[in-house]
């Protein structure tokens, strides 16, 4: 996320992933163009052919699409590109290829019910979201017509809530709230500080569940609510610190997490810091001096930034079946990760496929590796978190970081928060 998308990629970041969505940047870009050796390369990543024949399987995409105040046009690109993959190297759904309505609900809540509403009238039989400030409008046509929904992530109370047909495939409260919970306790801290900028979809579960689980795990916990656009945060951050704040855990979007490194440093802070990837930019790089960012944890659903399985799948299906994804960008690999998922999930459905049947093989799927996540597992069967039944996925990534604001590596955490 760069400071270009502002506060709307922030809303948009915390309504589609819970605030785990991981940008930490990557040296590869595609641009569609492949030799020989890196075309041999990536048909070997991407698995023998296994193609899907027969009648198609209609599954709805749901994304913000490119608006006035953002452009996540890349999901669209991403999800053609892995619905040919699917389709060509592992048999579509249940041997069918799959056949993908797309619609842009461009974050405006009328679009997104004209969505809804689209997609059912077209006849899907189950819907995959993207990123959208607005997706529980798209959400609940499908819900009320019984069309099951599978997402990366929300924070929105009412998909949460869900018990029929909403499948959230990473826990919205695992990295923000369990991993500084997780680095506290390993390092011995006895109260962490969460510097959060005072938007709702940044504090709806720092002032939810944050309280509580911080106290189960015998935690002081204050949280400190900053306002967008404050450049200069020494005033509010000169008293956190001269009162001890133990470790610090700072969230917002890149241009609010720089003024708050860069004021932590300022008054005098030298402890332990963790944070999310969105924080961590090429612009926080330019912006933030090695010494802070040098050791810093953060928390991501993603391990872009790195050479591993995961990005290394994600790079060949883009290279292969489309054109100019920017792969050091999130946004294309959280819908990378989204309908591979799903197909996943549905892996030993059999037998007509009808919304029933694809929920009835969700709730039923074993526990499986979740495409692109680098590692973390999910499970559809309502028992992943105790934040919701409807949450698939547990833990998140960690890294932590070198002095130019790389992650060193990634390794999965189990810190869901309840859990």
């Amino acid at each position: 996320m760069s400071r270009s998308s502002g506060l709307s990629g922030l809303v948009l970041m915390f309504a589609a992933t819970g605030g785990l969505l991981a940008a930490c940047g990557s040296d590869g870009d595609s641009n569609g163009s492949v030799s020989a050796a890196s075309a041999s390369a990536a048909a070997s990543i991407l698995g023998p052919s296994a193609p899907a024949t027969g009648a198609p399987v209609k599954i709805g995409i749901v994304s913000e699409g490119k608006s006035a105040v953002s452009d996540m046009s890349a999901q669209n690109t991403v999800a053609d590109a892995t619905a040919k993959w699917l389709n060509e190297h592992r048999t579509g759904i249940a041997g069918r290829p799959i056949e993908l309505i797309k619609c842009d609900a461009l974050g405006d809540p009328g679009k997104a019910t004209d969505c809804g509403n689209q997609l059912v009238e077209a006849g899907v039989v189950a819907a995959v979201f993207g990123e959208s400030a607005v997706m529980q409008d798209a959400w609940r046509p499908l819900h009320e017509a019984g069309i099951p929904v599978m997402l990366y992530g929300t924070t929105e109370p009412a998909l949460l809530a869900d018990k029929d047909s909403t499948f959230i495939l990473s826990d919205p409260s695992a990295g923000p709230i369990g991993l500084p919970i997780s680095v506290a306790k390993d390092k011995g801290y006895k109260k962490v500080t969460s510097i959060v900028i005072d938007v709702p979809a940044a504090l709806g579960l720092e002032t939810t569940v944050a309280p509580a689980k911080y106290k189960e795990a015998g935690l002081e916990h204050q949280l400190v609510r900053i306002p967008p656009g404050t450049a200069d945060m020494t005033p509010q951050l000169g008293p956190v610190v001269a009162d001890d704040p133990g470790m610090v855990f700072v969230l917002g979007n890149d241009s609010f997490c720089i003024s708050a490194f860069n004021g932590l440093r300022a008054v005098g802070y030298t402890g332990q810091v963790t944070s999310i990837a969105q924080c961590i930019t090429d612009a926080t790089r330019t912006a933030v001096p090695g010494d802070v960012l040098n050791g810093m944890e953060i928390t991501a659903s993603a391990p872009i930034g790195t050479d591993n399985p995961s990005t290394q799948l994600y790079q060949a299906v883009v290279d292969t079946y489309s054109k100019g994804v920017d792969t050091s960008q999130i946004g294309g690999m959280s819908m990378f990760t989204a309908l591979a998922g799903f197909q996943v999930a549905v892996a030993k459905i059999s037998g007509e496929i009808t919304p029933a049947t694809i929920i009835s093989a969700v709730r039923a799927m074993p526990e499986a590796e979740l495409p692109g996540s680098g590692g973390l597992k999910f499970q559809c069967d309502g028992k992943a978190s105790p934040l919701s039944s409807a949450i698939c996925g547990h833990g998140s990534l960690a890294a932590t970081l070198d002095a130019n604001g790389q992650p060193r590596s990634y390794e999965v955490v189990d810190a869901t928060a309840g859990g």
